[in-house]
């Protein structure tokens, strides 16, 4: 069964979170662990953990994903901002205890001009800081569209960051359908070719969600805009067969579509439905 879900609010707790999943036919969910332009964290409340696991294992959400603030750059050359970085992602990770088994995923960050190397070099300093053999959480470096100076719109600048991590079964990737297409990878002419890029450079089992958008710019823009799907240039056809492919199908599916509720529950329907009608080909 096709494991789909999109970006939901956590401001009103897990349970609530769940409910919401479960009321347009997702079955898994992707929320910020704190407010996206940073911040300090919700508290967490144990009976609504606690409520939240039981009503998933009932209604059958699977793995969700945590999303960390977009203001969280590793590699910056601000030491109070890479302080931050340091201090959310640490916070993130102890609050993920709540929810073992689950994953966490972060922009590798902006280099700002220090080059890619130092970028690289600070973003792996700050994981092997903060993981520990204890945690339950799998962190995912995002796949990113390439702008400006951002780390991660090569796969090579992932595995690098990969290679340097000591606890490396920690570590895994989120790939973002968007963001590897404004960074150049031919997903709609070329998935096999890029998965087989994919997989020589970082291996497909790093893998282990995906961002499903579609994109407002032409290939290789570098721009990072998303659309709904279907009114980009990527198109419905070509994300289908990113959901049904022999190497991802079995993955979740998260949507970062420009959508409220209602849009995400038809595109949820649509990819099912797409999913369902090439399984019977």
């Amino acid at each position: 069964m096709l494991t789909i879900g999109c970006h939901l609010s956590s401001s009103k707790g897990y349970l609530a979170m769940g409910k919401t999943a479960v009321s347009i036919d997702a079955n898994t969910f992707q929320f910020f662990t704190r407010n996206p332009r940073g911040g300090n964290a919700k508290a967490i409340e144990p009976q609504d953990v606690t409520a939240y696991l039981s009503y998933a294992a009932e209604h059958g959400i699977r793995r969700i994903l945590a999303h960390a603030p977009y203001t969280l750059n590793a590699c910056s050359a601000d030491e109070a901002v890479r302080d931050f970085a340091y201090r959310a992602m640490k916070e993130d990770l102890e609050r993920m205890e709540y929810t073992p088994g689950n994953c966490y995923n972060f922009h590798p960050g902006s280099h700002v001009g220090q080059g890619t190397e130092t970028g690289i070099t600070l973003i792996s300093r700050l994981l092997n800081s903060i993981l520990t053999p204890d945690h339950h959480t799998t962190v995912l470096l995002e796949t990113m569209a390439g702008k400006g100076s951002e780390i991660g719109g090569r796969f090579e600048e992932l595995r690098e960051i990969l290679d340097r991590v000591k606890l490396t079964d920690k570590m895994g990737v989120c790939l973002d359908t968007c963001h590897v297409w404004d960074g150049g990878y031919d997903i709609v002419n070329h998935l096999d070719e890029v998965l087989t890029e994919f997989d020589r450079i970082i291996g497909l089992d790093r893998l282990k969600a995906i961002h499903l958008n579609d994109s407002k710019n032409p290939l290789g823009a570098h721009k990072d805009r998303h659309a709904r799907i279907g009114e980009g240039y990527i198109g419905t056809e070509a994300l289908v067969r990113v959901v049904t492919h022999p190497a991802l199908k079995n993955l979740p599916f998260y949507l970062e579509t420009p959508n409220e509720l209602d849009g995400y529950a038809r595109e949820i329907a649509l990819m099912r439905e797409q999913a369902k009608d090439s399984a019977n080909l």
